[in-house]
């Protein structure tokens, strides 16, 4: 199955001159959708163990709880400024169209604790530089970034040099 083609392109969205990569064809087709998962955790399962799955909000959500359903992991939410009600850790960063901040429960992950980021999509980085920075502030070790899309001309990778980096379809 060519994922690929499944996925829909929206120009000019959310702001012109956004190429906008729509994941919703993806997940209205279980048969697809199935395939997108288990190419997830295929690429998941060569980095070993880890003990978290963190995911961005919101479309990190949608990937990153049934990937931690599916390793038997726990799952931690990184939000948008002021969603999440106990204390937070808060970073700043750039998207390919403004500013935004995110933050995390400072009591989400221990020192020490390896974590895998799960997301749907890699453009410019710097959302998944965020959790990175978000995830070593509380001292936890990034094992792997695991992405269903990568929009490998906008170099996101660049910002993660270090890093594993893995995507399932590439534009």
């Amino acid at each position: 199955m060519e994922l690929k083609d499944k996925l829909r392109h929206v120009m000019d969205f959310p702001v012109k001159g956004i190429d906008f990569i729509d994941i919703t064809t993806v997940l209205q087709d279980a048969g697809t959708l199935d395939e997108c998962f288990l190419r997830m955790r295929e690429e998941i399962e060569k980095i070993g163990d880890f003990d978290l799955v963190v995911g961005p909000e919101s479309r990190g959500f949608i990937f990153g709880v049934p990937i931690a359903v599916i390793m038997k992991k726990g799952f931690i939410p990184i939000r948008k400024a002021g969603k999440l009600p106990h204390e937070t850790v808060i970073v700043e960063y750039e998207k390919e169209y403004g500013k935004d901040h995110f933050e995390i429960h400072a009591d989400s992950i221990r020192p020490g604790q390896k974590v895998i980021i799960v997301d749907d999509l890699l453009a410019t980085g710097g959302t998944t530089e965020a959790n990175v920075k978000l995830i070593e502030k509380l001292g936890g070790v990034v094992k792997g970034i695991f992405v269903f899309v990568e929009l490998e001309y906008l170099h996101g990778r660049d910002r993660l040099k270090g890093y594993h980096v893995s995507s399932i379809v590439r534009f």
